[in-house]
């Protein structure tokens, strides 16, 4: 095999370089939902009411590893414009059970947009085959690592 064609020797700076491409990514993504007048965590919370519809603010804020303070000060956002609903549980009347309104449905559609856009851009130098290879690999440390594939470690923080 000629040297121009030999694979680059292995490295030891494998979790810097995923690190520099998560923030590089996160960074990007934020940008993005800005333009929708969100923040990253705004989208991340109404992707988790959209997958779990009547979720309550206690259940949301353990999702996110949120104390309940900034778990509310997220929905009063959400809901000030009209994104999500919140409502007493019947089932429990200390507890609010959040849905997406119409406006949040709508909303979610545009950023899924984002995100397929956003994903298309950030992996685009890589085929269809090694993008699988890394999304299994990926998922693999994640799951390894007690990580919910769901939920981005900075939507705690806003």
């Amino acid at each position: 095999m000629p040297a121009s064609q030999n694979p680059p020797p292995p490295t030891r700076r494998t979790a810097f370089l995923l690190s520099q491409l998560g923030s590089f990514a996160a960074d990007r993504f934020a940008e993005e939902v800005r333009e929708l007048g969100l923040s990253a965590s705004d989208a991340g919370v109404l992707r988790l009411l959209a997958r779990s519809p009547g979720l309550s603010q206690r259940a949301l804020a353990d999702r996110l590893g949120a104390v309940p303070s900034r778990v509310v000060v997220l929905v009063d956002s959400l809901e000030s414009r009209g994104l999500v609903l919140r409502t007493r549980s019947a089932s429990d009347r200390r507890n609010h059970e959040l849905t997406l309104t119409e406006a949040g449905t709508a909303m979610l559609g545009r950023l899924r947009t984002v995100g397929e856009g956003h994903e298309s851009d950030v992996l685009d130098p890589l085929t269809t085959a090694e993008r699988a290879q890394l999304n299994g690999l990926l998922r693999k440390l994640a799951a390894a690592h007690g990580l919910d594939a769901d939920v981005h470690p900075g939507y705690a923080r806003g």
